[in-house]
Parts: C-alpha cells; sequence; structure tokens
C-alpha cells in the first residue's frame, strides 16, 4: 500500500500531459495509414494508441507542463484534438492518392469489378492490390518508429492546445487535396497511356475487319496487359509512394 500511494502521488503531475498527448494521438488513430485502417479491430487501435502515448508522454511533458500552467485543460484538450485530427489528415490524403491511381487504373483497363468488395472499403482490386501493398511495405520498414518520431516533432510545430488559424488550415487542406489527385493522376500514368494505345488498336482493327469480333479478342488481351503492367509497374509505384509518405511523416503540416 506504501508503494501505491508513491505512485498516486507522482501521478498528478503527469496526469494532464497523458491526457493531452492521447487526445492527440487518439484522435488521428483513426486515419493512420496501416494502424487506423477501418479492417484493424477497434480494440488494436486503443491499445496502439495507449502505446504511442507511452512513448510521447516522456519526450513531451515538460512543455504540456509548461502549458498547462495557465490555461485550462479543457481549452488545451480541443487544442489537441484538432492537432490529432489535422495530424491523420495529412497522412490520410497520402493513402488516398494511392487509391485514386487504383481507382483510375482499374477503370482505364476495365478492371474495375474483379473482386472489388474484398476489402472493407469498396475499391477495385488493382488499387486494394497496391494499398495492401504499400501498407505492408512502410510497415516492415519501421513505420512505427516514424510515426512516434512525428507525434513527437509535431509539438515543436503545433504546440499544446495551440489553434492553427483557420485560414491557413483552409489552404493547408485545399493543398493536400490537390496533391493527393496529382499523385493518382501520375501513378495511373502507364494503365491510361496503355489503354489509350489499346483502344486505338481496336478501333483499326474494326475499321480493318469489320466482321471480327473485336470485343471477345480485345477483352482477355486488355486483362492480360493490365495484369503485366501491374506487375511491372506496382514495384515502382510503390517505392514512389513509400517516399512520399516519409515526406509527409517528417514534415505532417508543411506543403505537399
Amino acid at each position: 500500500m506504501a508503494a501505491l500511494a508513491a505512485l498516486l502521488n507522482l501521478a498528478p503531475p503527469y496526469l494532464g500531459a497523458v491526457v493531452l498527448v492521447f487526445l492527440r494521438i487518439g484522435a488521428s488513430m483513426a486515419l493512420l495509414p496501416a494502424f487506423g485502417e477501418l479492417m484493424i479491430p477497434g480494440r488494436v487501435r486503443l491499445a496502439l494508441t495507449l502505446a504511442f502515448t507511452a512513448i510521447v508522454v516522456p519526450a513531451v511533458a515538460p512543455a504540456l507542463a509548461a502549458a498547462e500552467a495557465g490555461r485550462p485543460l479543457l481549452t488545451l484538450a480541443g487544442g489537441e484534438v484538432l492537432a490529432g485530427l489535422m495530424l491523420g489528415v495529412s497522412l490520410r490524403f497520402v493513402v488516398i492518392g494511392l487509391q485514386l491511381a487504383g481507382t483510375m487504373a482499374a477503370q482505364a483497363t476495365s478492371l474495375a469489378q474483379l473482386l472489388g468488395g474484398a476489402s472493407v472499403e469498396p475499391q477495385p482490386a488493382l488499387g486494394l492490390v497496391l494499398l495492401l501493398g504499400a501498407l505492408a511495405l512502410v510497415t516492415s520498414l519501421g513505420l512505427h518508429v516514424q510515426m512516434a518520431a512525428m507525434f513527437i516533432g509535431s509539438y515543436d510545430i503545433l504546440g499544446p492546445g495551440a489553434a492553427p488559424v483557420p485560414g491557413d488550415v483552409a489552404r493547408w487542406g485545399t493543398a493536400l487535396a490537390g496533391g493527393a489527385f496529382r499523385m493518382g493522376f501520375l501513378f495511373a500514368m502507364p494503365f491510361v497511356a496503355a489503354s489509350l494505345v489499346y483502344n486505338l488498336a481496336l478501333g483499326v482493327i474494326n475499321r480493318a475487319m469489320p466482321q471480327l469480333m473485336v470485343a471477345l479478342v480485345g477483352a482477355p488481351a486488355i486483362t492480360f496487359g493490365a495484369l503485366l503492367l501491374l506487375a511491372l509497374a506496382a514495384p515502382e509505384i510503390l517505392a514512389l509512394w513509400q517516399v512520399a509518405l516519409e515526406e509527409r511523416l517528417a514534415d505532417p503540416f508543411g506543403p505537399p
């Protein structure tokens, strides 16, 4: 009981810091890549939030203690939730860019319906393959370490309870959305170009031999070509996406 009483005496100075860090990390956990996917059970995400909180609190406790000195806890809590949501949105747009690439590639190559409902989030098979491959890649390369560093570094950019300017947030969010669409178009460009060449060739063949059922001949060709192109382009796409995610982890509040 004496040891428990000593622990309880140590708790009050750190309790506020733990709550504030938990709010920031918990708000972002719903949107983080890999750890915040809908396929991850809620209990696992809660355990991850507690684990990240235990890692981040010792590093930022002095800054949080100084912020708690003259400000109400409720105001600080609101700022922490907002900061966590901004962190999650910043990383989620990188994932959305890859999903857009998969969707555009699937639509261009007529593979939009193949195994499209195999995930919690409905998306074409190409997008699902790219997404799962990308998440597996970055997770195996130490994503948890980079995220812990991001959470700690975020307090240097957006301090405890700091309220960002709404206009700056709006411009930042617009730039993130534009960057996601730009990433999607760039990653899907090989599939769109191949689809253009395929449709032009199919039109020429149809003009030359009107009696030939070009749809029956072309459907297997575009399916095989899309799968072959996926096998060739996926490693480069995932490598470029990994670089984009690492840049976003290093500067989550910066422009894309």
